[in-house]
């Protein structure tokens, strides 16, 4: 049964932040066979992230950039290679690298993970935290996995989240679809265009609150 009495919500709800989820180097390689499948527009779809990110620039709206890394000797992958991920996102790799194309810069907040959730086994939430932040609008790959995971562990600690539906993809068409769903039947509202995310950016009127160097 739907909730009747569930509160309208704003996009952006405080304070809110935009998270870059594991938009690598790999992304824009071309490749016959990949370590972890892609949905078909999967470059297009990061690389629109950039527009994101250079709104939030404009509107000194913090950006938190999140990269997947893993160790050469594999020790630190655990279960993620029991399932169909093959090995990936080795540290030592310059396509593991943050993605050129998402405007990254040296001076920016990144925070490293070896497992799916941003949260998990990092200091992402002490950066939260600190920048008093009370909505996540996430983008970057892959839907169903570190951006779903990412998007759950941040309701469980009651952070409002907005997944930037242009700028993520998932290992398949359909497996993005549905994390989609699952996302915004956690949070109504969760599902947001880039063009509605760029006019809440614009409308913010806590731009200027922050100031990270």
């Amino acid at each position: 049964m739907a909730n009747p009495n569930k509160l309208h919500r704003n996009l952006i709800e405080g304070h809110p932040v935009l998270v870059v989820i594991d938009i690598l180097e790999s992304a824009f390689i071309e490749q016959d066979v990949r370590s972890i499948d892609h949905m078909s527009d999967y470059a297009d779809r990061m690389a629109k992230a950039r527009i994101a990110v250079d709104k939030a620039r404009q509107r000194d709206i913090p950006v938190i950039f999140i990269q997947e890394v893993h160790r050469p000797d594999l020790l630190d992958f655990g279960r993620e290679l029991d399932g169909d991920e093959d090995v990936h996102c080795i540290e030592t790799n310059p396509t593991t690298a943050v993605a050129k194309q998402t405007g990254f810069l040296e001076t920016d907040i990144l925070v490293r993970k070896r497992r799916y959730s941003a949260f998990f086994g990092t200091d992402f939430e002490i950066m939260l935290r600190a920048l008093n932040v009370d909505t996540l609008l996430l983008c970057g790959g892959l839907t169903d996995v570190c951006v779903h995971y990412t998007f759950v562990d941040a309701h469980q600690s009651d952070y409002f989240c907005r997944v930037i539906e242009d700028c993520v993809a998932g290992s398949s068409q359909d497996a993005h679809e549905h994390a989609l769903r699952a996302m915004e039947y956690l949070q109504s509202g969760a599902r947001r265009s880039l063009p509605e995310v760029l006019e809440a950016m614009d409308s913010y009127q806590g731009a200027g609150a922050f100031s990270v160097s």
